[in-house]
């Protein structure tokens, strides 16, 4: 009975010892390529987002509450995820007419399968396919079932400083309501650890190749992360995203955690 004790305890230490370090995709507007363990469950909740437009005698207040993602480990090398936002509202007000509109928003599904380094340590590259669900409230999200596809990529660099890029391309709704059209997005940036806290500088660019105008969205974006010690399964985050041109959100200010299971 002792021995059989004894080496159950020996079993789990080198299984906990062989666990992947915490990896969360929060926060930042890129994903990371890190895979979960298999077997593994992790939460992600976005606990305020609100974005802040102002400009031409028009307002846009765009907060949303409770953005979940939830990620499960699949294989060694792949994880499925899914993502809900229980509450979002958009106020504008153009020339002092307010108008608002609020509910639940859509639901996301993706698959990330990891191409090299699963743990994320080294260069690490992966490829991610989703699917968004047209299951948001009127005036939340499209009207359409949308998807695309991500490579996360993850380099190392001196010290304890890493570069961060996620390309993306998606098919998008037609602002007319008939049919698709092309996007492209790129999230770049450094990051580096400082003890328990990760903080990191991004930019962020978006073309929407809509037929009736394209439209370029671009960001210089803050974000900071903490693993307590004695948590090493938990993170707090929060994030800064200033816009860099008029199609932009002014500021965006976004606070969140994630654990893992």
């Amino acid at each position: 009975m002792i021995r059989a004790a004894l080496a159950f305890l020996i079993l789990a230490g080198a299984a906990n010892a062989q666990e992947r370090d915490f990896c969360a995709d929060r926060p930042g507007k890129g994903s990371p390529p890190c895979v979960l363990d298999k077997g593994r469950f992790q939460a992600e909740v976005g606990g305020v987002d609100a974005a802040f437009t102002r400009g031409g005698g028009v307002s846009v207040d765009d907060v949303s509450y409770g953005g979940l993602e939830l990620r499960l480990g699949l294989t060694s090398t792949v994880e499925g995820q899914l993502s809900w936002t229980a509450h979002e509202r958009v106020r504008t007000k153009d020339h002092g007419v307010a108008d608002t509109v609020s509910g639940a928003g859509a639901l996301g599904a993706a698959v990330r399968w990891s191409l090299k380094n699963p743990a994320g340590d080294g260069v690490s590259i992966a490829v991610q396919p989703y699917v968004t669900a047209p299951t948001g409230s009127h005036g939340i999200g499209s009207d359409v079932w949308q998807g695309g596809v991500m490579l996360p990529v993850s380099i190392p660099l001196t010290g304890n400083w890493s570069l961060s890029l996620s390309p993306l391309v998606e098919a998008r709704e037609n602002a007319s309501g008939a049919g698709r059209h092309a996007g492209y997005a790129l999230a770049g940036g450094v990051g580096r650890a400082v003890g328990p806290v990760n903080l990191g500088v991004e930019l962020w660019v978006d073309r929407d190749n809509d037929p009736t105008g394209r439209v370029t969205q671009a960001s210089f974006d803050l974000t900071a992360a903490w693993t307590p010690k004695r948590l090493k399964d938990v993170q707090l985050d929060a994030s800064a995203y200033v816009g860099l041109n008029r199609q932009t959100p002014d500021l965006e200010l976004v606070v969140g955690l994630a654990h893992r299971f």
